[in-house]
């Protein structure tokens, strides 16, 4: 009988033991069913900051010579006051719908781009109808500061405005460098990054394969001198280009040497000079713009020893540029001044 009990006793015990064991292997699974419920709250607040990434790659961040703004959408409605912009919206295949001096711009700026006739005419650079403007309900307008900032508020209280400055002032690099920054700005404002680089990647061969022609010509004096001549009063006013002006930089990307040097920083990027300065840098190229009907060296200085004793000019090294070449535009502007430069200068 007490056998039967002790062994009664044992069968209990074995069978408790079984059971506990079966218990412990069963936590695991009960940490992987906590494991996916886990799981499936991270995957939600994932999707949460999904949502919110999503957001914020909607809106972008660009810097103008104020600083930094955020557009929470891409505009699609542009009003550009000055001519240089609207090169650079045009670049990146966007037309404006209103811009300022619409005719002074067909009448200088000289882009394979079309600006559209729909575009609206805003009034001048200088002063722009702020009427006009703000029936055009634009979602940005895009000016140069220097022109507006009398009038800054009234711009921002119609649209978001961006102001650039064209002419950065000492120790804030040269002209051409604000223009690329300028450009990609824009560019990122319209989520055109890919094409503003491809426009740039375009302008640096194009650079090149000038530079090639002009070496392929034979011309081994590269020193060059950059004029802008016209009459003030009947008096000969002549501007020499610095190394600060876009111009001579992208002289300079197409492999020339720019020969003037002068004390002091002038923020346009040029001096005012007499045509005696000219007697310091006479073994150089001489490129000069002006208009057909105010030339000052075969009008006021013809004829004058001044100028017709200069070696540039008993040499043959003086280049006449058309009267609407364009110094102070954008990366299509800069390519077609590339062109203009290189097809003188190899012609000769």
């Amino acid at each position: 009988m007490k056998k039967a009990i002790l062994l009664l006793l044992i069968g209990l015990l074995t069978s408790f033991v079984l059971v506990a064991c079966g218990n412990d292997e069963a936590e695991p699974e009960t940490t992987d069913n906590n494991g996916t419920e886990d799981t499936t709250d991270n995957n939600t607040t994932e999707d949460t900051e999904g949502t919110e990434d999503t957001e914020e790659a909607s809106s972008v961040t660009v810097t103008d010579m104020y600083g930094e703004q955020t557009f929470e959408t891409t505009p699609e409605r542009v009003v550009v006051l000055e001519w240089v912009y609207a090169e650079d919206v045009l670049a990146l295949d966007i037309q404006p719908v209103g811009m300022a001096d619409i005719e002074g711009y067909h009448a200088w700026v000289n882009i394979d781009k079309e600006l559209s006739e729909d575009v609206a005419d805003v009034g001048t650079r200088q002063e722009p109808n702020l009427e006009a403007v703000a029936e055009l309900n634009p979602d940005v307008i895009i000016t140069a500061g220097f022109r507006h900032e009398a009038i800054m508020d009234s711009l921002k209280e119609i649209a978001p405005t961006l102001a650039f400055n064209p002419y950065p002032n000492e120790g804030e690099g040269n002209q051409y460098e604000e223009m690329t920054t300028t450009f990609n700005e824009i560019a990122k404002l319209f989520g055109k990054e890919s094409e503003a680089e491809q426009v740039l990647t375009d302008l640096d061969a194009a650079y090149e394969s000038a530079k090639e022609e002009i070496d392929a010509a034979n011309i081994e004096n590269k020193s060059f001198v950059l004029s802008q001549a016209y009459s003030s009063e009947n008096n000969p006013v002549i501007r020499l280009f610095k190394d600060n002006a876009m111009a001579i930089q992208i002289m300079q990307n197409i492999g020339l040497e720019n020969a003037y040097e002068s004390e002091g920083f002038q923020a346009y990027g040029f001096d005012q000079a007499s045509v005696e300065a000219l007697q310091n840098f006479q073994d150089a190229h001489f490129f000069y713009i002006v208009q057909e009907e105010d030339n000052i060296f075969s009008n006021q200085l013809a004829g004058n020893p001044a100028w017709e004793n200069l070696g540039f000019v008993e040499e043959g090294r003086t280049y006449q540029l058309p009267g609407d070449t364009w110094t102070f535009g954008g990366p299509l502007s800069a390519q077609v001044f590339a062109e203009q430069i290189k097809e003188v200068l190899i012609q000769e």
